[in-house]
C-alpha cells in the first residue's frame, strides 16, 4: 500500500516535537533566567514555575511519545489494535494532569493564556478518553469480524 504524504507528513512532524520538547525540557533551566531578565514575573517565581513547566513539560513529551506509538499502526496499516487504546487513555490520563498541574499557576498569576492552556488541556483529555471508547470497541468488532470466516 501506498503511504498517504499526509500520513507520513504527520509522523515526521511528531518525531520532530517529540525531539524538540525533549530539547527544551533540557534546555528550561537556561531559557528561564533569559526569560527572568525581561520579565520579573519568571525571576521572582524561578523554581515554582520550574517545577510546573517541567512537570507538564515531561507529560507534553508523553502524549506526543504515544502519539509516535500510535503512528507505527496507522503506517503498518493495522490501527484498530489494542495498544492504541492504551495509549488513548493514557495521553487521556497526561492531558488531565497537564490541565491540573497549569491550573495551579493560576494562583501565582492569572493570564488569559493561562486559562486557555488549562481548557485545551482538559478538552483534550476527555477527547482521548471518549476516543480511547470508540477505538476499544473497534478493536471488539475487528478481532469478532477476523474470527468470523
Amino acid at each position: 500500500m501506498r503511504k498517504d504524504r499526509l500520513t507520513v507528513f504527520t509522523k515526521i512532524f511528531v518525531d520532530v516535537m517529540f525531539w524538540g520538547c525533549v530539547a527544551a525540557l533540557l534546555a528550561l533551566p537556561v531559557i528561564m533566567k533569559i526569560y527572568g531578565r525581561y520579565n520579573s514575573y519568571f525571576a521572582d517565581n524561578y523554581w515554582p514555575l520550574l517545577l510546573m513547566f517541567y512537570v507538564t513539560g515531561v507529560f507534553a513529551a508523553l502524549i506526543i511519545y504515544e502519539l509516535r506509538r500510535m503512528f507505527r499502526t496507522v503506517l503498518q496499516d493495522d490501527c484498530f489494535v489494542e495498544a492504541n487504546v492504551v495509549s488513548l487513555k493514557r495521553m487521556g490520563t497526561y492531558s488531565f494532569i497537564i490541565s491540573a498541574v497549569t491550573a495551579c499557576r493560576l494562583f501565582l498569576y492569572l493570564t488569559p493564556a493561562v486559562l486557555v492552556v488549562v481548557l485545551v488541556f482538559l478538552i483534550a483529555g476527555l477527547f482521548s478518553k471518549v476516543l480511547a471508547q470508540v477505538f476499544d470497541r473497534a478493536v471488539h468488532y475487528k478481532l469478532e469480524n477476523d474470527l468470523t470466516i
